[in-house]
């Protein structure tokens, strides 16, 4: 395993700990043979075990991996390539939209959908996977970043 740098590599419990969690809130876990690298922030990133060949005590790294989501209280959020890759193994918790709900969720807005969660939800569309919403109250909080959201433009 690599040196610290830009955070902490989770031992083997810590990445139990995250997998454990998101079989937890989704059913199942995705085979996840990778490191981990959890940002003070609660951001966790996974590494491809070639990194531990590259000498990063030498090299000015800013960034590593890919972002796979954030510790939250009350569990694991999903980034968009978190979702992506939870969603086709995901038992429960995967709410599907429609194509007006879609082009809603697009542009950033939350959606009106009857539920019983209350807690984090993969969001799909056409066998595809969108990143993750709180469920609350009967509404899908939308929680994609603004720098991703779309600007839909009415044809």
């Amino acid at each position: 395993m690599p040196k610290k740098v830009l955070g902490e590599w989770l031992n083997s419990k810590g990445i139990k700990h995250i997998i454990g969690l998101i079989e937890e809130q989704w059913g199942a876990a995705p085979k996840l043979d990778y490191f981990f690298l959890k940002k003070e922030d609660g951001r966790v990133y996974i590494v491809g075990k070639g990194v531990s060949q590259v000498p990063l005590s030498e090299l000015n790294v800013n960034s590593l991996g890919l972002y796979l989501g954030r510790l939250v209280p009350g569990g694991f959020k999903l980034s968009i390539e978190g979702s992506q890759m939870v969603g086709p193994v995901a038992k429960k918790n995967v709410v599907v939209l429609n194509q007006k709900e879609f082009r809603k969720w697009l542009q950033g807005l939350d959606i009106e959908k009857p539920g019983e969660t209350g807690g984090f939800v993969i969001i799909a569309h056409n066998g595809d996977y969108f990143g993750c919403a709180r469920h609350t109250r009967n509404k899908l909080l939308n929680l994609t970043p603004k720098e991703r959201r779309i600007r839909v433009m009415d044809a």
